[in-house]
């Protein structure tokens, strides 16, 4: 059984139970904090009881930054367009988001409103862990990422028509947008059908993508 990961917690509603989960995953040298304040931004409808769940990944060294230490949820061993990464610490860090799954799960919370999420770093490992999941999931959003195990993941039978997002600044130079084309690629020849958008930002997040995001997660769970 894996321990879980120290997290913050959101919840839109305190008078509803909660019925479905948004489990989110921050990049590189952030942790937890770094997208908790999006939940009220993001604007959804009252009628919605969602818990966030924002983990904080463990300090590791990371070869890019010269073996500094930092969250980090998978080691970074090349900076350029290869993206050449640690995949035993990446799947690491993708079975710690299915315990998260699990936890919810026997929380009461139907897996198929359960929905994954991560900026960055914490798109490539949500994607691996949303593919790889067994319990059937509502969907994952990748923002401003990439999917370094796309020729690896094995497919869980239970989320082979999962509903993707993908999100990306068209000057981005932290993660240039070809690799989230890339990532759309590699998902439609695994058979998905991912959802794309572009916008002219960096490395971060847009006011119209956050409503974007609102209005994905409202198809899905509403």
């Amino acid at each position: 059984m894996n321990l879980l990961l120290p997290a913050i917690i959101r919840e839109t509603r305190s008078d509803k139970p909660v019925d479905a989960a948004v489990i989110w995953l921050h990049g590189l040298g952030a942790d937890g904090n770094d997208f908790a304040p999006i939940v009220p931004e993001l604007r959804l409808p009252s009628s919605m009881s969602v818990r966030f769940i924002f983990p904080h990944a463990p300090s590791i060294p990371v070869t890019i930054n010269g073996g500094y230490i930092m969250p980090a949820w998978y080691d970074i061993k090349q900076a350029d367009v290869s993206r050449r990464v640690d995949d035993v610490q990446l799947r690491r860090s993708a079975a710690a988001v299915h315990a998260f799954v699990r936890q919810q799960h026997e929380a009461g919370i139907d897996s198929r409103r359960i929905i994954l999420g991560g900026f960055s770093q914490g798109g490539a490992v949500v994607l691996e862990a949303a593919l790889s999941c067994p319990l059937s999931l509502a969907g994952v959003m990748s923002l401003s990422s990439y999917f370094p195990t796309a020729d690896s993941v094995t497919v869980s039978d239970a989320n082979q028509t999962l509903p993707v997002l993908i999100c990306h600044g068209s000057q981005d130079t932290v993660v240039d947008e070809s690799l989230g084309k890339q990532s759309e690629t590699a998902l439609r020849e695994l058979g998905y059908q991912p959802e794309y958008h572009s916008y002219p930002m960096p490395h971060s997040v847009c006011p119209q993508e956050i409503r974007d995001i609102s209005t994905w997660l409202q198809r899905l769970l509403s």
